[in-house]
C-alpha cells in the first residue's frame, strides 16, 4: 500500500472518530475562542460552565449579578463551577476561604459574602480575621478558622492559578463553556453584553 493511500485512510478514520466535535463547534453562535488541546463536551442535556474570577475584581462582582439571569434562561441545564484566582498584590486567602466553604456546602454564600465585604463594606478580604468574621456570618465555625490558618487549601488555590495559566486566562471574569469555548469581557462594551453573549452561546448549544 502506498504512503499516500495510508495518509488518506488515516485521515478518513480521524474524521469518523470525531464528527460530533467538529460539527458541534462549527455551528455555535457567539463570540468565543476554542481552547487548544481541550475538547468540546455536551451530553445533550447539561452544559458545564467554569468561571475564573478574582474576588478583587470589580467586573467579577458585577458579573455575579448576571449569573442567575444566565441560569434562569436554561433552568436545570447549567452546571456552574467557580475557580477563584488573584492578580498582582491580591491575597490567595479569599480563594482558600471559598474552597473551604465549598467543602462545607456554603460556596455560594461565601462567594457573595466576599464580594459584599470588599466592594460594599470596603474591607480587606486578605486578612484572616476579616475572613473569619465572614465565615461566622454564613454559619462556618472553628474548623473553618483552623483550616484557613493552617493553609489547608493553599495547594488548591495554587493549582487554580496554574490552570488559569495553562488556559491562558489573562482577564477576569472568564468563562469556559462546554469544555473548550472561552469568552471574557474584553471584547464587549459592558457586562450586560458579555452576559448576553454567554446566553447566545448556550442557546446555540442547547437548542440544536
Amino acid at each position: 500500500m502506498s504512503y499516500k493511500r495510508i495518509i488518506i485512510i488515516c485521515t478518513c478514520l480521524l474524521l469518523l472518530a470525531f464528527p460530533a466535535f467538529a460539527a458541534e463547534t462549527s455551528t455555535i453562535a457567539g463570540i468565543y475562542k476554542e481552547l487548544p488541546g481541550q475538547q468540546f463536551h455536551f451530553d445533550g442535556k447539561n452544559v458545564e460552565i467554569v468561571e475564573f474570577l478574582s474576588f478583587y475584581c470589580g467586573h467579577c462582582y458585577h458579573f455575579e449579578k448576571s449569573i442567575p439571569v444566565i441560569k434562569g434562561n436554561f433552568p436545570g441545564k447549567i452546571k456552574w463551577k467557580t475557580i477563584p484566582i488573584f492578580w498582582g498584590k491580591g491575597s490567595p486567602k479569599p480563594g482558600e476561604a471559598y474552597f473551604l466553604a465549598v467543602d462545607a456546602g456554603k460556596g455560594e454564600q461565601m462567594k457573595k459574602a466576599l464580594f459584599h465585604a470588599i466592594f460594599v463594606e470596603k474591607k480587606d478580604i486578605g486578612k484572616i480575621d476579616v475572613l473569619e468574621e465572614i465565615a461566622v456570618k454564613i454559619g462556618l465555625g472553628f474548623d473553618f478558622s483552623q483550616e484557613l490558618r493552617s493553609g489547608a487549601k493553599a495547594k488548591e488555590a495554587g493549582e487554580a492559578i496554574l490552570m488559569a495559566n495553562n488556559f491562558k486566562i489573562n482577564e477576569t471574569p472568564a468563562i469556559i463553556i462546554a469544555g473548550n469555548l472561552v469568552t471574557s469581557p474584553g471584547k464587549f462594551k459592558d457586562m450586560d453584553a458579555f452576559r448576553d453573549n454567554a446566553i447566545t452561546i448556550l442557546k446555540s448549544i442547547l437548542h440544536k
